[in-house]
């Protein structure tokens, strides 16, 4: 089984759900991203999501807009952030990386140069915001070949003919936005989840996990015990964000502070049994 699966089935055995982190690579330089990437399992971080820092991040709240402004500032590419999951890599085999951006970077890298060191490189699964299934012949070819996860983003606004398509097309997880809108604005109630995932379990058995809008250590319970992870993003970015000094640059605590987020919001998710 690929890393996702394996993680999404010792976490149903455990009775619990995951917390996926998110924080952009490079952000706020490479060194201090990739002592935090190392930090996260530690921290209590299930699944590791990496943003790809991309000019125009169309999906992305204030928050991570300018996570990845301090990115690319640092000199983010996508070739620098397979170079972070290598680095990772050395010290951990195990936890599942997903990296979460847009096409227009991996169109300009190569399609299946960009697959191929992806999955060199030990990354598992693919976000990739702006190419919905009906242009999945643009990518989905080259990351099945090379066994990486294609997860699809599933909105509230995603009626039940469209559904089953979008969710046929998707792989390793479902990615549950809870909100219509950007990410970090907003959040769901705990009513308008319990309703929504019913749904999306007629149409698939993959695991499900609920973001956009998950910030506190009570939601990203809520949402683990609702569905089979939370992805909390804004808030570790907000974290990370509030820990620099004036010129935007990394404090010796930068680190700690992000991990001590992750830490609370993991003690939360682990403290609450799955909903039957």
């Amino acid at each position: 089984m690929s890393r996702i699966a394996t993680r999404f089935a010792a976490l149903k055995a455990e009775g619990r759900g995951a917390l996926v982190t998110f924080l952009e690579g490079y952000d706020p330089d490479p060194a201090t991203s990739l002592a935090i990437l190392r930090g996260l399992p530690g921290a209590g971080a299930d699944v590791i999501e990496i943003g790809v820092p991309f000019t125009d991040p169309m999906a992305d709240g204030p928050s991570i807009q300018k996570g990845g402004l301090r990115a690319l500032k640092a000199g983010a590419t996508l070739a620098g952030v397979l170079a972070l999951v290598r680095d990772f890599r050395k010290e951990n085999a195990a936890t599942p990386i997903v990296l979460m951006g847009y096409f227009n970077p991996i169109l300009s890298y190569g399609v299946d140069s960009f697959c191929n060191d992806a999955a060199a490189s030990g990354v598992d699964g693919l976000i990739v915001v702006d190419v919905p299934p009906e242009e999945a012949d643009e990518i989905e070819p080259q990351a099945k070949a090379n066994g990486l996860d294609l997860i699809r983003l599933i909105a509230p606004t995603t009626d039940d003919s469209r559904l089953p398509r979008v969710l046929s097309a998707t792989s390793g997880f479902v990615y549950y936005v809870s909100i219509t809108g950007i990410t970090g604005t907003k959040s769901a109630s705990g009513a308008d989840l319990t309703a929504a995932i019913p749904r999306l379990r007629r149409h698939t058995e993959l695991p499900i996990c609920i973001g956009f809008g998950i910030r506190t250590p009570e939601q990203a319970a809520e949402a683990a015990r609702i569905a089979d992870g939370a992805v909390v993003g804004t808030a570790l970015v907000d974290a990370l964000a509030g820990s620099l000094d004036e010129q935007g640059r990394a404090k010796p605590d930068t680190v700690r502070k992000v991990l001590d987020q992750v830490r609370a919001l993991s003690e939360a998710v682990r403290g609450v049994k799955k909903a039957a």
